[in-house]
Order: C-alpha cells, then sequence, then structure tokens
C-alpha cells in the first residue's frame, strides 16, 4: 500500500506502525454498502478497539485524502480512541463547495479504466508519471490493483464501490464539524502540479486552523497529492516532531 515508506520511516524512528486497507480497498471485506463517512470511520474505531491487545492505545491515526476526511470524521465521533489524527492533503475536501450538483461531481472525478492494463505497462505508466517517487512508492502503488494470472492488473476497489465512496466525500461538510473536534489535529496539505483543488487549498487550510481548536499546519510543496508516498522520510519526521514536541 501507499503507506509502505511512511511507514518504514517511522518504525525506523521508534514508533510502532500499522496500516489497515479500509472496506473495499485491498484484501479487506467488500461489502457492498456502507461507503458513507460515518461508517467507514466506525470500521476505523472498531479496528481501534480489537488492536488494543497490541499496545496500540489512543494511537495517532493518519489518512491521506478522502481518508484524511475519514480520520477527521474519526476525531469527531470517537475522540477517546485516538491521540490525535493526522490529514495528509485531505480533512479539508468538501467537494460540494466545487461540485454543488451530485452528477456533475460523479462526472468529474470518475476514476480511469484501469482494468486490463499490462502489470508491467502500469508499473512503467507509474515510473514516467511519478520520476521522483522512491521504490516504496512505486510498489504502494502497484499493490492497490489486483494482479491477474493473465499478467493483467484491476484495481482491488471497484468501479461501483469507488463512486459510493466519492457519494460519501461528496456529502461529507467537515467545516462543520471542525469546531467540535477536541483532539489535535494537524494537516499536511500538499502544493503542486497533482494537488488537488490548489486554488482553493489556503484559504480552505486557513479556515480549518480558525476553527479546528488544536490544530498545526505543515506544507509540502512542491509535492503531490500522494506526499506520503512521495516522500515518506519528510513525512515521517513531521510526525516523529509533533510527537515528541508535545503537540499530540
Amino acid at each position: 500500500m501507499l503507506w509502505h515508506g511512511a511507514a518504514i520511516a517511522l518504525s525506523a524512528l521508534g514508533h510502532l506502525v500499522t496500516a489497515v486497507n479500509l472496506r473495499g480497498h485491498g484484501q479487506s471485506d467488500k461489502p457492498d454498502s456502507g461507503y458513507d463517512m460515518k461508517t467507514v470511520a466506525q470500521d476505523v474505531g472498531e479496528f481501534l478497539l480489537a488492536i488494543q491487545k497490541d499496545g496500540f492505545i489512543n494511537p495517532l491515526v493518519c489518512g491521506q485524502s478522502w481518508g484524511g476526511n475519514v480520520v477527521l470524521e474519526l476525531a469527531h465521533t470517537h475522540p477517546e480512541l485516538v491521540r490525535g489524527v493526522v490529514c495528509v492533503d485531505g480533512g479539508f475536501i468538501e467537494l460540494q463547495k466545487h461540485y454543488p450538483n451530485w452528477d456533475d461531481c460523479a462526472s468529474a472525478l470518475k476514476p480511469p479504466a484501469i482494468a486490463g492494463t499490462r502489470i508491467d505497462d502500469f508499473r512503467n505508466m507509474l515510473r514516467r508519471g511519478h520520476p521522483d517517487w522512491p521504490e516504496t512508492g512505486i510498489n504502494g502503488a502497484m499493490a492497490c490493483m489486483q494482479h491477474l494470472p493473465d499478467g493483467t492488473l484491476q484495481p482491488w476497489l471497484t468501479l461501483e464501490r469507488h463512486m459510493q465512496i466519492l457519494r460519501g466525500l461528496w456529502q461529507h461538510r467537515p467545516t462543520h464539524i471542525y469546531s467540535q473536534i477536541s483532539v489535535p489535529v494537524m494537516f499536511v496539505p500538499a502544493e503542486g502540479r497533482q494537488g488537488v483543488f490548489n486554488e482553493t487549498k489556503r484559504d480552505s487550510i486557513e479556515l480549518a486552523k480558525q476553527l479546528v481548536p488544536k490544530v498545526r499546519v505543515e506544507w509540502f510543496s512542491p509535492a503531490d497529492h500522494d506526499l506520503h508516498a512521495q516522500q515518506p522520510e519528510r513525512f515521517a519526521q513531521v510526525v516523529h516532531a509533533a510527537l515528541t514536541d508535545g503537540f499530540f
């Protein structure tokens, strides 16, 4: 998964790390429903309860893009389960500001067709598109795909479930819950050619800084939307610093 490089770097800094594929992703369960924000955040909460026996008591929880909104929702609904949350180029995404109509959002953000692509062709495409990514990032992106015996791949996350997730994100209104969050929140936004909503991101982050009671912002610029895969060591250092300087 795309968190592999960051997990290695955080572990090297002395942190106990685990990563989870949310419903519909990887080899996790793939129910036909339950991809709204509250249900997915509840999934994470139940997972956190299950791993307490392994020493993960009130951990710091990180999520990227949609996952950034998921962990923000988790911080809102289950603050007792987390030490704080890190929203990586997410947590501020409010799609209805950009697409008031769901059909417009669905049309604009529907993912490209990938199923049937040759495995080697996809890896080469990733390397061309992300020449500065370490191998952990490339391998993590490849792990988001199911590798088939005929030498092609397809996303673990089906198109239908992807669109349910997109609709759940479109329905989510993080600005409505910012002021109610009682745990520390660190936003790690990215600016760059592959950033999402670059033209409004600064304003969105400034609003979050005004409304979230305990907040820190660490900009990555220039950086890709998947900055944790692109710059895993720097990302780990930013998280490590916030853990050791008392922010979390």
